[in-house]
């Protein structure tokens, strides 16, 4: 448990009381188990309740204003509430792309109407929203982005097509970066959309991985009309919103949960070295009997720690809630790699086991590790490439200069 020192510990208890009080025991999660992806999609009233006192407490977003339905804490108070929740095996049932990357952006740049209108229901978990950023012909040079919307007055008028759209099917809105001036420098004639995915011509289509899950979409919008008060930021002034946006994205990827080292429920399944004496077994001296894999698994394990200490570290000398910086891409391009080695050593111990598609000669785990080693690979893609992080890194941490090469 984290020190944050004694005059804090009165809002310590105050935390414990309250989440012992509202947290529903049979919503109790064992960091240990496998995800229950069934749960996640069809929600227990036990579920539904825990979501509605959060909401209500302003818990899920701890440090989002007071006045929009946000806990109104600071940073502190809101780790010990992050501490509370993990120590009570409780899941934060708020979450997703509004708290974590739309909603600190909104915050932002979003005028005051915006804030009114979009904040509260993304505090109480009541609005889903996906990012239509990336486009068949724009990934990783994302200002390539040709989807248009044309200004016709009293609306816009959006065309075009984005890819790999998280959860499109699901989602209530969708904030997107769309090209409203073609004549302009790339970088200069976009602006920020919010668009309502239950209008007329919007069009997900799930993309099956090879894991066997849809979790995106192809995203076609035809002739989508949007109003006006739904331009985010200024007019052709989306680029500016949009990085902002993808430092609080690289974040939550790089984060020391999401790499599989904290919190319940983090990348199910036991700590790799126990996963490794159950399958391979130990030697007379209780070590693990392959030297080999002992060693890479301790490597790992010193990552891992290294990884989860300096995200302990950045939260601790945070002053503000100004949110992330360029080192968001270092976290990000860290635990991403340490996610995938995880997932790969966990399939690698299982030997034969580990392979398994179905079936009842396999256990859930098994099956899991096998569709979590799949998709951990794309993890180095998502949210910007290596590439490109390391390109953030060399310009805006060590400040290298650009260079370029004529042939």
């Amino acid at each position: 448990m984290a020190d944050f020192g004694a005059e804090l510990e009165p809002f310590r208890a105050e935390a414990r009381g309250w989440i012992e009080a509202n947290f529903p025991a049979s919503l109790r999660v064992d960091a240990n188990a496998p995800a229950d992806l069934e749960a996640a999609s069809n929600p227990s009233a036990d579920a539904e309740l825990w979501r509605k006192r959060m909401g209500e407490k302003g818990w899920g977003t701890p440090t989002w204003p007071k006045e929009y339905g946000g806990g109104g804490l600071s940073p502190a108070e809101a780790r010990i509430v992050v501490d509370e929740l993990a120590r009570a095996g409780a899941p934060n049932p708020i979450g997703g792309m509004g708290v974590g990357m739309f909603g600190p952006t909104l915050l932002e740049y979003g005028n005051e109407a915006q804030m009114q209108r979009y904040i509260p229901p993304i505090v109480k978990g009541e609005l889903r929203w996906c990012q239509g950023f990336s486009e068949p012909g724009a990934g990783s040079d994302l200002a390539s982005l040709q989807t248009r919307a044309e200004d016709k007055g009293d609306h816009w008028l959006v065309n075009g097509q984005k890819i790999w759209t998280s959860g499109a099917q699901y989602a209530d809105w969708c904030f997107c970066l769309v090209r409203t001036d073609p004549k302009a420098k790339k970088h200069e004639g976009i602006s920020f959309l919010l668009i309502d995915m239950k209008t007329s011509g919007v069009e997900p289509r799930p993309i099956r991985l090879i894991n066997d899950t849809t979790p995106f979409c192809e995203t076609f919008f035809t002739d989508v009309k949007v109003p006006k008060e739904n331009l985010m930021g200024p007019l052709n002034g989306g680029w500016t919103i949009a990085k902002r946006l993808l430092q609080f994205e690289r974040q939550g990827i790089g984060s020391p949960a999401r790499a599989g080292q904290a919190g319940p429920g983090a990348l199910a399944g036991p700590p790799i070295n126990e996963l490794a004496k159950t399958y391979v077994g130990v030697d007379d001296r209780g070590r693990l009997a392959d030297a080999d894999l002992r060693s890479r698994i301790t490597h790992h394990l010193m990552d891992s720690k290294a990884h989860a200490l300096t995200g302990e570290r950045i939260a601790l000398e945070a002053k503000s809630n100004r949110g992330p910086s360029a080192t968001s891409s270092i976290m990000k391009n860290a635990g991403t790699v340490l996610r995938k080695e995880k997932a790969e050593l966990a399939v690698e111990i299982m030997g034969h086991q580990g392979i398994g598609w179905g079936g009842d000669e396999f256990s859930e785990h098994e099956i899991s590790a096998l569709r979590v080693m799949l998709r951990s690979k794309s993890g180095t893609i998502a949210g910007g490439s290596q590439e490109v992080q390391n390109n953030i890194i060399a310009k805006r941490i060590l400040g290298l200069p650009d260079t370029t090469h004529s042939t």
